[in-house]
């Protein structure tokens, strides 16, 4: 008997001290995409959230009324007559397929994700990249000989673009609570900005297949946001990670906006925003479609697309960038568009407001459904030329090497 009380305490033992494996995340299997999908799919967010923010810059904040006057009814890339700033073009009178600070956040986010994990990413490390960014700015800044203003000036369009960002990273990462909680309190003067908005499609695209996943890790990234624009954040990367698994639908689109881990609908007295807004959304889509009426074709006359504008302008907020105005003319336009890609980007840029970073979520997000192949020829390519030619932001590039971070990972 003493043998075999050994022999099971050695059992014992061993089986303590085995460390298990943990299965491995293989983000391709999930997705069901091969490689070459995923990259396809990686790409189309890139340079379809591009096409969107390249048709709405050259009349970013405009009224309707300003944009048919001067442009006609928007169906195409145009260029930019408009003067620089932080957080729009940095090179003035850009070709048509320029962008502005919502493309920028893509390949930020994007370098940020190629040092992350599989699955868990990190919000201190995120945090840390932004502001070692605009560091890096600040050295620039420092390190200029010349004397003349333009030296300057480039260089302050880039420590304007982040330095709200700034002022909240340093807290958060120092885990000074007060310092956080008050420097985002005064985030862009306390608005409810659509901050993570900006970059929220990059990393849905992170979790190929998985809006779950999507959603959470968003949600712990969304340290910039404030209030239900935290559940806007992460439900815009759910939406792009659903329509990242093989086979997707425009209703996998929608069911991905179900999400809610953080149970933001049993808040009391109030229940869940991103509802009313989805709720809000469908309601204008098919109340307009009812007025739709033949020959009018999509354009400035369309009787449905004008009662969907008049809808939306009785929800407008006070400033165009709140994250809840946002992200109910974003879902309109792609419900009302049957989420057709350029359909949904011409309702938005014509709309106007803050009409550049709408068309990218709402481009972001189709480009990942649709892939970069079925995305529009020549805006691709004016984009994809006008970025990596003038601004130096190589999509192409981007997108390879991030397919091949996450190909990699999901084999650890």
């Amino acid at each position: 008997m003493k043998i075999t009380y050994s022999f099971l305490l050695f059992i014992i033992l061993i089986s303590a001290c085995t460390k298990k494996e943990e299965p491995v995340y293989n983000k391709l299997e999930i997705s069901g995409l091969s490689e070459d999908e995923l990259h396809d799919k990686i790409l189309g967010m890139l340079v379809g959230s591009a096409i969107g923010d390249a048709m709405g810059a050259p009349t970013e904040m405009w009224s309707r009324a300003d944009i048919l006057e001067t442009y006609g009814f928007v169906i195409d890339l145009d260029t930019m007559v408009r003067d620089v700033s932080p957080e729009g073009i940095w090179i003035p009178n850009l070709p048509a397929g320029g962008t502005t600070d919502d493309t920028r956040w893509k390949e930020l986010a994007s370098n940020y994700l190629m040092n992350q994990s599989n699955t868990t990413l990190s919000p201190i490390d995120f945090a840390r990249h932004i502001l070692h960014t605009f560091q890096g700015y600040q050295k620039e800044f420092d390190e200029i000989e010349d004397t003349i203003p333009a030296a300057f000036e480039k260089v302050n369009l880039k420590l304007g673009w982040l330095s709200e960002w700034a002022k909240v990273s340093s807290p958060f990462i120092d885990n000074n609570l007060i310092g956080y909680a008050d420097s985002l309190g005064k985030f862009y003067g306390g608005e409810m900005v659509c901050g993570g908005l900006l970059y929220a499609p990059s990393i849905g695209a992170y979790f190929p297949g998985d809006p779950s996943l999507a959603y959470s890790q968003t949600f712990g990234l969304s340290i910039y946001d404030i209030g239900y624009a935290k559940d806007l954040t992460s439900q815009a990367a759910a939406m792009t990670a659903a329509g990242m698994k093989k086979g997707a639908t425009a209703d996998s689109l929608i069911a991905a906006l179900q999400e809610d881990p953080t149970n933001y609908a049993k808040s009391r007295l109030v229940g869940r925003t991103a509802n009313r807004i989805l709720e809000n959304a469908l309601l204008i889509a098919k109340d307009s479609k009812k007025l739709d009426s033949l020959g009018t074709g999509f354009g400035p006359e369309n009787l449905a697309l004008l009662h969907a504008y008049g809808m939306l302008d009785q929800r407008l907020q006070d400033m165009p960038f709140h994250a809840g105005e946002i992200w109910l003319q974003t879902l309109t336009a792609m419900i009302y568009s049957d989420f057709d890609f350029m359909k949904s980007l011409i309702f938005l840029v014509n709309y106007g407001r803050d009409n550049d970073t709408t068309s990218a979520v709402a481009g972001g997000i189709l480009g990942a459904y649709y892939g970069y192949e079925k995305l529009p020829d020549l805006e691709k390519s004016q984009v994809l030329a006008i970025n990596k030619e003038r601004l130096g932001i190589d999509l192409e590039k981007l997108a390879a090497d991030l397919t091949a971070h996450l190909v990699e990972n999901s084999k650890q």
